[in-house]
Order: C-alpha cells, then sequence, then structure tokens
C-alpha cells in the first residue's frame, strides 16, 4: 500500500459506531480510523499496548486507577493489562494503532465486538 491516506477523511465516511476500519499497516501493528459515540465497555489487552489519537471531537477513557480525556490531536497509550472503557459524549473520530493480534474488546465478548475481518472490511 503506497499510497497518500488520510485518516480523518476515511473516518468521516464511517457510518457504523464503534467499528474500526484498518486503514494500513505497520511491521506487526494495524492502523484502524473509527466513529465512537457513547461508551463501549469495559475490556483489557493482556498482551497489547493500544494508543487512540482523536482526529476530531474529544474522548475519555476511563480505567480503574485514573481517566483520561484526550482533545483533537492528542494521543494516549493504554498498557496491556490495564482494564479501560472509551467513552464519547459526542461523535468522536479516532485513529488507533494496534498490534494484529489485539482483539478489539479484549478477552470480553460483546455486541459491539469486531473481528479483524469485520474491520478489514468495514465501509
Amino acid at each position: 500500500m503506497n499510497e497518500v491516506i488520510s485518516p480523518l477523511k476515511i473516518a468521516e465516511t464511517l457510518t457504523a459506531l464503534w467499528s474500526p476500519k484498518i486503514v494500513g499497516e505497520v511491521d506487526d501493528a494495524y492502523v484502524k480510523v473509527a466513529k465512537l459515540q457513547g461508551t463501549f465497555t469495559w475490556h483489557a489487552h493482556d498482551d497489547e499496548d493500544e494508543m487512540f489519537f482523536v482526529l476530531k471531537g474529544q474522548l475519555i477513557i476511563e480505567m480503574e486507577e485514573e481517566s483520561v480525556t484526550l482533545n483533537q490531536g492528542e494521543f494516549f497509550i493504554v498498557p496491556r493489562g490495564v482494564r479501560h472503557n472509551p467513552i464519547a459524549d459526542e461523535e468522536c473520530l479516532v485513529l488507533l494503532f494496534e498490534k494484529k493480534t489485539t482483539l478489539h474488546t479484549g478477552g470480553v465478548l460483546h455486541d459491539k465486538t469486531k473481528s479483524i475481518e469485520d474491520q478489514l472490511n468495514q465501509n
């Protein structure tokens, strides 16, 4: 994939909430975009860190020990094993950077859980 990509433009076309779309690969990691609104679900990724970069809007990431608020242009890395719950009070567009082995909702199966195949084929 040798092309210029605008994560924001791609994220703006998404219709499904909490359903990441894979837009690139870097070594053993996927670059994803997603449209978020509302509350996701508490989960953890036991063996992988997860990076959230806010393209537009605001994102709150609840964790058991603290919460962080991210505004446009800011990112936060949730360390592996840390239970977290993303919340977007208003529509929020994000870029995610995750290892290819990262399960969407960690070990929790939820109605919002998306497989890698779903993420590759997301429109």
